[in-house]
């Protein structure tokens, strides 16, 4: 094994500071640091897939956003339901920005996966805020949810260079556009010669 790199879980989180903090800069987001460093081990705990799915009889399978806000709405104590919020927000920061591809036709979209993600980071800043913890808390979820689609952008640049997705598929690009606005979608359609027009397709 020698002149082999393990990889650790301190290099897992050096990798995808060093590679969000390139993403943020080429699109001009500056969110603040303890932000970055929530989304830095948002991206090395959910590296683990156990992580992210849920057990179910017919295997591993992501539990739909709308039971996670309906079992929210119904938990019965503020740490439950702040658990619960603070997942649904992650696993939809997640899915939408590193695994956007996987919900090409399904019938839910990057743009709800985004409105249901950056509602559960409002919620649950507003449901913190009065705990100690929360006030440390409170400001990341409410960056959170105020820049949900800038980080869905930047998670997805993080997720390119790191082989985990592929956006090559032009109609797919457009598709997001359309949906999200996204200026990196855009951005990725004009180096392709493609200018993004609400109605139909532009080539140059």
């Amino acid at each position: 094994m020698a002149g082999e790199r393990v990889i650790t879980q301190v290099n897992l989180n050096e990798y995808f500071r060093d590679a969000l903090n390139e993403a943020l800069a080429r699109q001009s987001l500056e969110p603040e640091e303890d932000t970055v460093f929530y989304v830095v081990n948002l991206l090395s705990h959910f590296v683990r897939s156990e992580h992210l799915f849920a057990d179910t009889e017919d295997g591993p399978a992501l539990q739909p956003l709308v039971e996670m806000y309906t079992a929210a709405a119904a938990a019965t104590s503020v740490d439950e339901r702040a658990r619960l919020l603070r997942r649904l927000g992650d696993v939809a920061l997640l899915i939408s920005g590193v695994f956007s591809d996987s919900l090409n036709r399904k019938l839910v979209d990057v743009d709800y996966y985004i409105a249901m993600g950056g509602s559960a980071y409002g919620y649950l800043s507003d449901l913190v805020r009065d705990s100690l913890r929360g006030q440390a808390l409170g400001g990341i979820f409410t960056e959170l949810s105020l820049k949900f689609a800038g980080f869905v952008d930047v998670l997805g640049e993080v997720s390119e260079k790191a082989n985990l997705t592929s956006s090559s598929d032009v109609m797919r690009l457009y598709e997001v556009w359309l949906r999200t606005g996204s200026q990196r979608a855009a951005n990725r359609l004009r180096r392709l010669g493609i200018e993004p027009v609400r109605g139909a397709l532009h080539q140059h």
